[in-house]
């Protein structure tokens, strides 16, 4: 369960101002039916967070121990700091091809999600848990907690908070989160 609920914060407070969320609001604003869109990230989601979950927990099958450990809140460490850079809109989401909103946002999401923070947290927390079924639940619900807002309220939602401010607080979680791993280091076998 802490593999789930760890995720989901994890995940959820890192896509807050995200280029997904940013992808969502504009597909939103595109065809205005937030019901195939939310589908479409549900699907992308669960297939990107999969394989790097599935990644996560082959790596953590080479590295153990003390080592692991390091490496692993290193890793959080690092993401703490690329939190405070913001991300750019993909400013050629809207111009993707009509074969259906569903399709449109599925292929987006896939492929705007790699190499982004969430997938990168995703891969850590898997290592971490060694559970690619619940960590791969928790970011999803992570990711429609923070995206299906931003489909429904569109660019309203980042008018709520301030995204200089929840930078701030992803930054201060995975920070948290970097440095708890690597002083338990020893601890956790």
């Amino acid at each position: 369960m802490e593999g789930i609920l760890t995720s989901t914060v994890v995940v959820a407070i890192a896509e807050i101002g995200d280029k997904t969320q940013l992808l969502a609001i504009v597909l939103a604003a595109r065809f205005r039916k937030p019901i195939p869109i939310i589908l479409g990230i549900l699907a992308a989601t669960l297939l990107n967070h999969a394989v790097a979950a599935t990644f996560g927990y082959l790596i953590s099958q080479w590295l153990t121990g003390r080592t692991f450990q390091i490496v692993l809140g290193l890793s959080f460490i690092a993401m703490a700091a690329w939190a405070l850079v913001p991300d750019k809109e993909d400013e050629n989401a809207g111009q993707r091809s009509a074969r259906g909103i569903f399709l449109t946002t599925l292929i987006a999401f896939f492929f705007v999600e790699f190499g982004d923070k969430t997938q990168i947290a995703t891969t850590l927390l898997a290592a971490r848990f060694h559970n690619i079924e619940l960590v791969t639940i928790g970011t999803t619900i992570g990711m429609m907690l923070a995206n299906v807002p931003a489909v429904f309220l569109g660019e309203a939602a980042t008018r709520i908070v301030p995204l200089k401010y929840v930078r701030i607080a992803a930054t201060i979680l995975f920070a948290a989160i970097g440095l708890w791993i690597v002083l338990a280091a020893p601890t956790l076998e």
